[in-house]
């Protein structure tokens, strides 16, 4: 037999992706369209306030931070901390909602495939 496989057969071609369609073009259709979801999921922002509106943070549904906006009233020199802890519970809040965002968009792909949550 010639390295060109059977003659009878034609040309032998390498299997990629399980053959020559059924579950590895579907596989990577799906791998394509969660590649494309995590990508858009870096345009996508949500925006959070805290302290009625003393800080806003604006984040990435790849959890990627934007901006963080102080309202000049929340600045007091005689309450630093309070500033820290609105900035501590705006972050962990838009933290939140992004991966809250991120797990809607995936769940839309992966829903009814039961695959676990893999944003966490």
């Amino acid at each position: 037999m010639s390295k060109r496989g059977d003659p009878r057969r034609g040309p032998q071609m390498p299997r990629v992706g399980g053959g020559g369609g059924g579950a590895g073009n579907l596989l990577e259709v799906f791998q394509q369209q969660m590649a494309e979801t995590q990508a858009a999921l870096a345009d996508e922002t949500v925006e959070v306030t805290a302290g009625g509106g003393a800080v806003t943070i604006v984040i990435t549904g790849q959890q990627k931070i934007q901006a963080i906006k102080i309202s000049p009233d929340a600045v007091s020199p005689d309450d630093v901390e309070m500033l820290q802890d609105l900035i501590v519970a705006a972050v962990n809040e838009a933290i939140e909602k992004s991966q809250q965002l991120a797990s809607q968009k995936m769940g839309a792909l992966t829903g009814g495939l039961g695959l676990p949550n893999i944003l966490g």
